[in-house]
C-alpha cells in the first residue's frame, strides 16, 4: 500500500486547475502522452528536459515500474503500468471530488475571512453540480462573496437547509415532475409554500453517458435493460437517482432489469469515468460530465437546478450579493458556455407553488345541494 501525503497552496483568485488535487507524477504523464515526447512535455510544464528526465527515472526507480516507452525516431508512449496509474488516479479524482471540494470550500472560507473581514460568507449545500465551483470562483472574484458548498445529494441538501446547516441549498427536479412522481415524495415534505423560495438558477440536460460515438446506439433506459448492459447508478437520496426511478416506472421496467442498478458512484463525473475506463457502458448524469471525457451522451430529460432558501434570509447580505451575481450578463455567459446548461430565471425569486406542480392541486369540489333544497 502506498501512502499518501496530500498539501495545498494558496493562488490567485480564479486560477484554473485540471483537477481538484494534484500530483507532479501524474502532470508529466500527462504532458507525456499529450506531447509525444519528453522534451515536449518539459516544455509544456516549464521544466528543463533534464528535470524532466530525472523525475521520470526518480519516479520508476521509487514505483519499480518502467512508466515510458521511447525509440529513437518514434514517438514516446506511456507503458501500460503508467497508463493503468493515470486511469486509477483519475476514477479517485472523479469519486473524492465532492469531499475534495468541500474541503478546498472551507480552506477558502477561512481564508477570505482572514484577508477580507468585509466579505460575505454564504453555507450552501448542494447536489454536485458543475456550474457550482464556477459560481464560487466568479462570486469571489467580482462580488466579494465567497459560496461555502458542500457537496451532497439533493435530499440531505434539502434536510440541511431544513436543519439550520445551511442558508441555500441546491437541488434539481425535472421541469414538470409528476405530482407523485419519487422527486415529489422526496422533496414535498422538505419545502413548504410560504416558508421557502426558489431562486432560479439554471436548466440542463440527463441523459445517458455512454462510450464515445454510443457504438451501442442506445436511445433510453429500454436499450440498457434489454441488452442487460453494465449501468453504474447514483446513491440513495440523489436527485438523479430519484430521476432514474422516475423514468424506470414511467417506462414500466423494475429496477433489478438494470445490471447495476445497486452499483453506485459519488458524482456525474465519477459516473463518467468509470464509463471512460471500461467499467460500464452507462450512467445517468449531465452532459458536461460525458463531454469532459470526450463521451457519447444521450438526452434524456432537460432539468430545473434550482437554489432554495428560507423566506426570511432572502435580504440578508450574503444571500442578496448572491442574487445580485446571478442576475448580471457577466454570470449567465459564463453559465451558458458549460455544455448542456443555460441560466433559467437566473437570481430570480420564485415561489414554489408557481415553478413545481406538486402544490398546484386541482381545487376541492363543492358538494351540490340537493334538489329542493334552497
Amino acid at each position: 500500500m502506498r501512502r499518501i501525503g496530500l498539501h495545498y497552496q494558496l493562488d490567485e483568485t480564479g486560477r484554473d486547475q485540471a483537477a481538484p488535487l494534484r500530483n507532479p507524477l501524474m502532470d508529466l504523464l500527462y504532458a507525456v502522452r499529450t506531447g509525444g515526447s519528453i522534451s515536449a512535455a518539459a516544455r509544456a510544464l516549464g521544466w528543463s528536459y533534464r528535470h524532466a528526465w530525472g523525475q521520470l527515472k526518480s519516479w520508476e526507480e521509487r514505483l519499480g515500474q518502467p512508466l515510458v516507452h521511447w525509440e529513437r525516431g518514434q514517438a514516446a508512449t506511456l507503458t501500460p503500468f503508467a497508463e493503468k496509474l493515470i486511469w486509477t488516479e483519475r476514477l479517485a479524482q472523479a469519486r473524492l471530488t465532492p469531499q475534495i471540494e468541500a474541503l478546498r470550500a472551507e480552506l477558502e472560507r477561512t481564508f477570505a475571512l482572514a484577508f477580507d473581514p468585509d466579505s460575505h460568507v454564504l453555507p450552501l449545500y448542494a447536489s454536485h453540480d458543475d456550474a457550482l465551483p464556477l459560481l464560487q470562483t466568479h462570486a469571489a472574484e467580482h462580488a466579494r462573496l465567497h459560496l461555502d458548498i458542500r457537496f451532497c445529494g439533493s435530499v440531505e441538501a434539502l434536510r440541511a437547509l431544513d436543519d439550520g446547516r445551511c442558508v441555500v441549498a441546491g437541488f434539481h427536479t425535472r421541469e414538470q415532475p409528476g405530482i407523485d412522481s419519487p422527486a415529489a415524495q422526496a422533496y414535498r415534505p422538505l419545502l413548504a409554500p410560504g416558508r421557502h423560495k426558489l431562486l432560479g438558477f439554471a436548466q440542463r440536460w440527463q441523459g445517458l453517458i455512454v462510450p464515445p460515438g454510443n457504438p451501442r446506439r442506445l436511445r433510453g433506459l429500454a436499450d440498457v435493460a434489454r441488452w442487460r448492459l453494465r449501468y453504474v447508478n447514483r446513491p440513495e437520496g440523489t436527485g438523479t437517482r430519484l430521476l432514474l426511478d422516475e423514468l424506470l416506472r414511467e417506462a414500466d421496467l423494475p429496477p433489478q432489469e438494470l445490471s447495476g442498478y445497486d452499483r453506485c458512484e459519488p458524482s456525474h463525473a465519477a459516473v463518467a469515468q468509470t464509463v471512460a475506463s471500461g467499467g460500464a457502458d452507462a450512467g445517468l448524469g449531465t452532459q458536461a460530465a460525458a463531454q469532459r471525457l470526450g463521451l457519447g451522451f444521450v438526452p434524456l430529460v432537460r432539468e430545473r437546478y434550482a437554489l432554495a432558501c428560507l423566506k426570511t434570509a432572502l435580504e440578508q447580505p450574503g444571500l442578496r450579493a448572491l442574487r445580485d451575481v446571478l442576475t448580471t450578463p457577466a454570470w449567465q455567459a459564463r453559465l451558458a458556455g458549460i455544455p448542456g446548461y443555460a441560466p433559467q430565471d437566473c437570481g430570480a425569486v420564485l415561489s414554489l407553488t408557481a415553478t413545481l406542480p406538486w402544490w398546484r392541486l386541482p381545487p376541492k369540489r363543492r358538494p351540490r345541494k340537493a334538489a329542493g333544497s334552497e
